[in-house]
């Protein structure tokens, strides 16, 4: 069933002057990788992390009826278990927290596509009123979900859902014609990218009640795609045709590629313990999933464990 709430508009009146892009400096930092393949399949993607160390993600490109999305929550080292919503010709999972519940969106019979969360066991479409084409793309611990809707005229609005209550909470940002909500965290805190009339993509930060608008420095591109409790964020950007995934930190980017990829290495999650996750392209022009943890992190992230 579809979930109804009030559509709030968030003001941001107050924090337009904090649009400045953020002037950091891009690094290449190390971490250490593992692949991950979906048995049999050449697509994958690994799209969310919780602090257990499991996966939200999906296989299969969609490109045709015989690939469809079909979506999964990975227990590492190679656990996969299919999370599809019933009678859905495509599933993408993408936000999961702490209890393991997920976020992601399907696509109907009818080619519809819906927002849906499965919170406790529960599983729930979640459509901002009144539209047609939705994407839930992070869920935190309390149950808040960001992700957009896309209008009839192709432009997207970034909102957050509660799901205590089924209050949906509109989100504008500055100088947008088309933006997403890609994360938020248990604070609030609100991580996306949104594209100016010009066609460039930006990446966004929303916290305690400041807009940042984020921009690798040297970059053509970037996309701010999820953030966790301890304020990173992680995304993807471009310098000329070579995409990198980043992690943002402490006011400073770091540049991650996967030494198997070609240039194409997005990251999209990360957890408290500083693993992310996220996909590239390999030399056989194969999709696959990445998990990886910084060196800098990794011990911290062991005595934790």
């Amino acid at each position: 069933m579809n979930r109804k709430g009030s559509a709030i508009s968030l003001g941001l009146v107050v924090v337009v002057l904090m649009c400045s892009a953020i002037a950091a400096h891009a690094k290449e930092n190390e971490f250490s990788f593992r692949t991950v393949v979906f048995p049999g399949d050449t697509f994958t993607q690994l799209l969310g992390i919780n602090d257990a160390d499991r996966i939200a993600g999906y296989h299969g490109s969609g490109a045709d009826a015989q690939h469809p999305n079909k979506g999964f929550v990975l227990t590492l080292p190679n656990q996969f278990t299919a999370e599809n919503f019933p009678n859905s010709a495509q599933t993408q999972v993408i936000g999961i927290n702490k209890l393991g519940s997920t976020a992601g969106f399907y696509i109907d019979q009818a080619g519809v596509t819906h927002g849906f969360l499965l919170i406790k066991g529960i599983l729930s479409t979640v459509d901002f009123p009144g539209t047609t084409f939705n994407q839930l793309l992070s869920l935190n611990d309390e149950d808040q979900a960001a992700g957009y809707f896309q209008d009839q005229n192709g432009a997207q609005h970034p909102y957050i859902f509660d799901n205590n209550g089924g209050v949906f909470l509109q989100i504008t940002i500055p100088g947008a014609a088309s933006a997403q909500a890609t994360g938020i965290n248990n604070e609030g805190s609100i991580s996306g990218f949104f594209v100016d009339d010009a066609g460039n993509n930006h990446g966004f930060l929303l916290a305690a009640g400041k807009f940042t608008q984020l921009d690798v420095p040297g970059s053509t591109f970037t996309q701010a795609l999820g953030l966790n409790n301890r304020g990173e964020m992680v995304g993807v950007f471009m310098d000329g045709q070579i995409t990198h995934g980043f992690v943002f930190k402490d006011g400073t980017f770091r540049a991650v590629d996967d030494p198997q990829g070609v240039g194409t290495t997005t990251v999209n999650g990360v957890n408290d313990h500083g693993k992310i996750v996220g996909f590239f392209v390999d030399t056989t022009g194969n999709t696959d999933g990445f998990v990886a943890v910084p060196d800098d992190d990794r011990d911290d992230h062991d005595k934790d464990h």
